[in-house]
C-alpha cells in the first residue's frame, strides 16, 4: 500500500543478469552483417572496438527499455552500414564507388556514435535516484519516504536462500535490507580479497534491487554483530604501531584501505543510488559513542576523521553514524536499542532514524533462549513512527546462521536466529511476521500524512497521548493514540469519540478517526513447527517440530593425539598469550612441559598432587602423561577459568599437557581487541608439604590440531588416519568421526540434531556448520512460562529453555547437501556418540488464529485512508504457509471464552456449539480462509461478554 511508488518496483528487472546477457548474444549476432571490406579495416576495428566496448559497459547496467532504445540505435548502425556496402561482391572496377560508400558509411557512423553515447546517458542518468534529507525523513527524488527495514547478513545464510529471504522481506512490508559488511571474511589475508560464495556481498545488493528494495550499506568496518572479533581480521592487531579505533595512523590508514575497496567494488558495480543502484544510505563506524569515553580525545578526533573520510568517498547517499550523539554534520546521528521513540538527533536538519530496533537477542551457550514478543515489539516500532520517526530497521530480520568460527563473544551459539520475523532456517515466525506486516500497512496509510505534516502532541489523561500529523487545508489527517500503561487499558476520548486502548499499545488511525490497528491486539495467525526425526519427533524451542533421517553407511574415526606432534612446534620460556600466538589460526592451542618426578618431593602426597591452573578462557583441558586429568570451561559473563583438579604422578618423566580453546574472539567494548585468552599462570602444582610454580618453565607450543592440518575436516582429501571399525570409541576425547549419510527428501530446512555429543565442530561435504556444544546447558533459572508483553522489554525478561542445552540444534542450508551421498565430518573434543545424533526436517505442524470482537478488522480491508465507511468487522483468516497446501483438517475450533496457546488450546465456560461445523465449512480445502467473528456467524453463547474465535487447523 504505498503510495509513493517504489522507484525500483517500476523497474524490478534493472540488475536481471538475464537480459543484457541475451542483448549482448544478439548485438554479437548482428556482427557479420557489418563486416566490412578489407581495405577498410582498420577504420572499422577501430570503430568497433570503441562500440562494442561501450556497447557492453551500458547493457551491464541497461533496464529492458534502455535496451530496447538502445537496440534500435544499433539497428540504425546496421542499416547505415548495409546500405553502404552490402556489394561485397563488387567487381575491380567498381572499387572506387565502394570505397565512396564505405567512407560515407564510417562517417555516418562515428556521427552517430556520440548520438548512442548522449542517449544512453541521459537514460541512465534519469534512474539514477537522487538522495537526501530533511528534518522529518530520507528525502529519495524530491519525495520524503517512510521506510520500514530489516538487518539480514549475507554471511549467515547462503546465496541461495537469499531471494527467498529477500522476497519473505518485501512481503512482509519492508523497503530497506540492512547489512554490515564483515571485514574479516573479505581481507583473511591481507591484500588478497574474497567476494565469492557467501561473501558475495555484490551479488547479495543486486538480489535486494532485484526484489525492488534499497540497501542501508554498514560498512563500519568494526560491526560488532556478535562475529568473531567485531568482524576485524586478526591479521589487523599484528601490525606495527597499530591502536584500534583511535586517532593512530596505522589503524587509520588500514580502516580506509579497506572502506574504499568497499565502496569502489559498490561503485564498480553501479550499486549506489546516485548511479541508479539500490545503496541509499552508508554507515560509517559502529555504535563508537557508547565506548568512546574510553580513547578520550584522541577518540573524538578519530571520530571526527572517520566522518570526513567517509564523506570524502563520494558515493553521493546519506551517511550515518549509530548511536554516537556528536556525529559531524552532515553525517546523521541514529539510534539502537529495544524503544527510540524518545531520541532526539544532534541537528534540526536531520531526521529521526532508528538502526537496530532488537526484535529479540542473541543466544550464547550455556544461556537460556531470549525471545521478544510481538505485541511489545509492535509496540515500539509504532511509538517511533508516532513521535516523528521515519526510518527504523529490525536488528534482525533474518538472524541466520554463525557458520564455521565465526561466531563473537566469546561463548556466542551457532544459532544467530534472534527471535527475528524470519526464523534461522527461512522461514517466517507467526505471530512476529504477521503482526509487523499489519503494524507496516497500518503505518504505510499514515505515510501521505507524515510526511506533510509535522507532529502535534497531546495528553489524553495519565500514561496516554496521542499525535495528530495534519496539514494545514485539513485534507490529510492521521493519528496515534498511545496507551504507556504497563498494566492498566484505558478508555479514552480523541475527536468527539471514544477509543478502548489495551495496556502498553498504540492504536493507529490513518484518518484520525478509524483504527486500522492495535499494537496488543494480532490478527495475524500463529503457526508452530516442528522438528521432524525419522521415527519420532520432537517440540523444538519455539513450539515448532524437528525428523531424525540419518541412513549413515556406519562411522569411520581417527584419534587426534594428545600434546605436541607438529615438528613447527615452538618453546619458550614461561606461558603465552593464546591469541598472539595462534593469530586466530585455530580454536586450539596445546601447552605441554614435563618434570621429572624422584617421589620425595615437597608438591607430593604420596603419588598425589595438587595442579592449578589458571586461564583467561575460554575452556581448558588437563591431561598428565596422556590421560584426561580434569576440565573446565568459562561463560558468556566471564571466561576467566581457575581449575584446580588432583593429579596422579609417576616417579620419572611425567608430561604435562594442557589444551587450552577459544571459542569466538571478543566483539564489543572499549578496547576489546586487547582482551586476551589461553593459560597466563599460574600454573602450579601443592601438596602438604610445599609447591612448585611451572609458570616460568619450558613450555612447548602446538597451534592447532593434526586433525585441521591433514584436513581431516574435508572428506576429498583421503587420509590414512581414517580407521574402517563396527567398533568405534564413543565418550572419549579428541575424536575425530565420518560418515556418509542420504539428505532428507524434499525442500524443507535440515538441521542435525547433536544430542550425544560433547562439544566440537561438523562438517558437511567439507563445509563448517559451525561450533556445536549440546552439552552447555542453561541455567535452571530465569526463565517465565508466559512473558508479559506490558512493560519495559530487556534482554533477560523473557527467556526459555531453562536447565536445557542451549542449542541442540544445528542448521544444514540445502545448498550445503548433494543428491545422492553426503559426507558429515564430526571434531570431538570432550567426548559423545555420534551413533545418537539425527538429521531433522523442520515442517509447520498447525496454523492457528485468536481474534476477539474487540479486535479492527483485517488491515488489507482498508484500501485507503480516505475510505472511513468501514462496516467489515474482526475476521480471523488462516492461510496455509507452503504453495500447494490446502488446510486439511480443523484441530480445534472455539468461540466463546477459549484460554490456551497454539496446540493448548481450551474451551472456556462460555463455548458456541457451531464453532467447528462453522469453521469447517468455511476453510477445509481452501489454501486460505477467512470468518467473521461475531456472534450472527455463531450464536450468542454468552451475551455481555467479549467473545474470541479461536481456532487450530492442519495444512497438507
Amino acid at each position: 500500500m504505498h503510495h509513493h511508488p517504489h522507484p525500483r518496483e517500476r523497474d524490478t528487472a534493472a540488475f536481471a543478469p538475464a537480459a543484457p546477457l541475451a542483448s549482448l548474444v544478439a548485438a554479437a549476432e548482428c556482427v557479420p552483417f557489418i563486416s566490412v571490406p578489407p581495405r577498410h579495416s582498420n577504420q572499422q576495428l577501430l570503430f568497433f572496438f570503441f562500440f562494442f566496448f561501450f556497447f557492453f559497459f551500458f547493457f551491464s547496467f541497461a533496464s529492458p527499455t534502455e535496451q530496447l532504445c538502445s537496440s534500435f540505435l544499433l539497428l540504425l548502425l546496421v542499416i547505415v552500414r548495409t546500405s553502404a556496402g552490402d556489394n561485397r561482391t563488387t567487381p575491380n572496377g567498381a572499387a572506387a564507388a565502394v570505397m565512396a560508400a564505405a567512407t560515407v558509411g564510417v562517417l555516418l557512423r562515428l556521427l552517430l556514435l556520440p548520438v548512442v553515447v548522449v542517449v544512453s546517458l541521459l537514460v541512465g542518468a534519469s534512474r539514477a535516484a537522487n538522495v537526501t534529507y530533511d528534518h522529518r525523513a530520507v528525502v529519495i527524488d524530491g519525495v520524503r519516504r517512510v521506510l520500514v527495514s530489516g538487518s539480514i547478513h549475507y554471511p549467515r545464510s547462503t546465496p541461495d536462500m537469499w531471494p527467498g529471504l529477500i522476497q519473505k522481506s518485501k512481503d512482509g512490508g519492508l523497503d530497506v535490507i540492512e547489512t554490515y559488511v564483515f571485514w574479516d571474511i573479505h581481507e583473511a589475508v591481507r591484500g588478497q580479497y574474497d567476494f565469492e560464495g557467501r561473501k558475495d556481498l555484490v551479488r547479495f545488493v543486486k538480489a535486494v534491487a532485484d526484489a525492488g528494495l534499497y540497501v542501508h550499506l554498514r560498512i563500519g568496518p568494526y560491526v560488532c554483530a556478535e562475529w568473531n572479533y567485531g568482524g576485524f581480521p586478526v591479521w589487523l592487531h599484528f601490525v606495527p604501531g597499530i591502536k584500534f579505533r583511535t586517532d593512530n595512523e596505522a589503524f587509520k590508514a588500514e580502516m580506509q584501505r579497506f572502506t574504499e575497496k568497499v565502496v569502489d567494488t559498490m561503485k564498480g558495480a553501479g550499486l549506489y543510488a546516485s548511479q541508479g543502484g539500490p545503496i541509499i544510505l552508508s554507515q560509517i563506524e559502529n555504535e563508537y559513542g557508547n565506548i568512546d569515553s574510553a580513547y578520550g580525545a584522541a577518540g573524538k578526533a578519530y571520530m571526527r576523521w572517520a566522518a570526513g573520510m567517509a564523506v570524502s568517498l563520494d558515493t553521493g547517499v546519506p551517511w550515518v553514524m549509530c548511536q554516537q550523539s556528536d556525529a559531524p554534520d552532515p553525517l546523521i546521528n541514529t539510534c539502537n536499542g529495544f524503544y527510540c521513540d524518545q531520541f532526539t538527533p544532534n541537528s534540526k536538519s536531520k531526521p529521526k532514524m532508528w538502526t537496530e530496533n532488537w526484535s529479540g537477542w542473541f543466544l550464547s551457550f550455556g544461556g537460556a533462549v531470549p525471545y521478544r514478543p510481538a505485541e511489545d515489539l509492535a509496540f515500539a516500532v509504532a511509538r517511533f513512527y508516532q513521535r516523528g520517526g521515519t526510518f527504523q530497521n529490525y536488528y534482525m530480520y533474518h538472524g541466520g546462521t554463525n557458520f564455521g568460527r565465526s561466531t563473537g563473544g566469546p561463548f556466542i551459539a551457532t544459532s544467530y536466529d534472534y527471535d527475528a520475523p524470519i526464523d534461522e532456517y527461512g522461514m517466517v515466525r507467526q505471530p512476529k511476521w504477521g503482526h509487523l506486516r499489519d503494524v507496516h500497512k497500518a503505518i504505510k496509510l499514515c505515510e501521505p500524512a507524515l510526511i506533510a505534516a509535522e507532529p502535534s502532541y497531546s495528553s489524553l489523561g495519565q500514561n496516554t497521548e496521542a499525535t495528530v500529523y495534519q496539514t494545514a487545508d485539513n485534507s490529510i489527517c492521521a493519528a496515534f493514540l498511545a496507551n504507556v500503561d504497563a498494566q492498566s487499558d484505558k478508555t479514552v476520548k480523541f475527536n468527539g469519540n471514544t477509543y478502548k486502548l489495551p495496556a502498553w499499545s498504540v492504536s493507529i488511525l490513518p484518518d484520525c478517526k478509524n483504527v486500522v490497528l492495535n499494537t496488543a491486539q494480532i490478527n495475524s495467525q500463529v503457526t508452530t513447527s516442528e522438528m521432524r526425526s525419522l521415527g519420532s519427533s520432537i517440540q523444538d524451542t519455539d513450539d515448532s517440530l524437528i525428523t531424525p533421517e540419518l541412513a549413515t553407511a556406519g562411522w569411520s574415526y581417527a584419534i587426534e593425539p594428545v600434546g605436541i606432534t607438529k615438528e613447527n612446534a615452538l618453546t619458550k620460556p614461561g606461558l603465552m598469550e593464546q591469541i598472539n600466538t595462534t593469530a586466530d589460526a585455530s580454536d586450539f592451542l596445546w601447552y605441554s612441559t614435563s618434570i621429572v618426578v624422584k617421589g620425595d618431593e615437597p608438591y607430593l602426597n604420596g603419588s598425589q598432587s595438587n595442579l592449578l591452573v589458571n586461564s583467561l578462557g575460554h575452556v581448558l583441558q588437563i591431561y598428565i602423561n596422556g590421560k584426561l586429568a580434569g576440565s573446565a570451561k568459562g561463560s558468556a559473563s566471564s571466561s576467566l577459568i581457575s581449575l584446580q583438579t588432583p593429579v596422579t604422578l609417576v616417579p620419572g618423566k611425567n608430561k604435562i599437557d594442557l589444551l587450552s580453546t577459544t571459542v569466538g574472539l571478543s566483539n564489543y567494548g572499549a578496547f576489546f581487541d586487547l582482551v586476551g585468552a589461553g593459560v597466563t599462570g599460574p600454573v602450579k602444582l601443592s601438596g602438604p608439604n610445599g609447591a612448585l610454580n611451572l609458570s616460568s618453565t619450558d613450555w612447548t607450543y602446538q597451534i592447532g590440531l593434526r586433525g585441521e592440518d591433514l584436513h581431516l575436516y574435508n572428506p576429498s582429501e583421503a587420509s590414512p588416519e581414517w580407521v574402517s571399525d563396527n567398533a568405534y570409541p564413543t565418550n572419549q576425547p579428541l575424536i575425530w568421526y565420518k560418515t556418509k549419510f542420504t539428505a532428507p527428501a524434499g525442500d524443507d530446512p535440515v538441521a542435525i540434531d547433536f544430542t550425544g555429543m560433547g562439544k566440537g565442530e561438523a562438517w558437511v561435504n567439507g563445509q563448517s556448520i559451525g561450533r556445536y556444544w549440546p552439552t552447555n546447558l542453561a541455567p535452571q533459572s530465569g526463565c517465565v512460562n508466559s512473558c508479559n508483553y506490558r512493560g519495559a522489554y530487556s534482554s533477560n525478561k523473557c527467556l526459555k529453555k531453562c536447565g536445557q542445552p542451549s542449542q541442540t540444534l544445528y542448521h544444514v542450508p540445502r545448498s550445503f547437501l548433494q543428491p545422492g551421498s553426503n559426507d558429515l565430518v564430526l571434531f570431538e573434543q570432550f567426548g559423545g556418540d555420534p551413533s545418537m545424533i539425527s538429521f531433522t526436517t523442520r515442517q509447520t505442524s498447525s496454523i492457528c488464529a485468536h481474534v476477539s470482537e474487540m479486535h479492527p478488522a483485517q488491515i488489507d480491508s482498508w484500501i485507503s485512508p480516505q475510505q472511513t465507511s468501514q462496516t467489515q468487522g474482526p475476521a480471523l483468516r488462516l492461510e496455509c504457509p507452503r504453495e500447494g497446501q490446502v488446510i486439511s483438517n480443523i484441530k480445534f475450533a472455539s468461540f466463546g471464552t477459549p484460554s490456551g496457546t497454539c496446540g493448548n488450546y481450551n474451551h472456556g465456560e462460555c463455548s458456541s456449539s457451531q464453532a467447528l461445523a462453522v469453521v469447517q465449512e468455511a476453510c477445509v480445502g481452501m489454501t486460505n480462509c477467512s470468518v467473521p467473528v461475531s456472534s450472527n456467524n455463531f450464536g450468542d453463547p454468552c451475551s455481555g461478554v467479549t467473545k474470541s474465535l479461536v481456532v487450530e487447523a492442519a495444512c497438507s
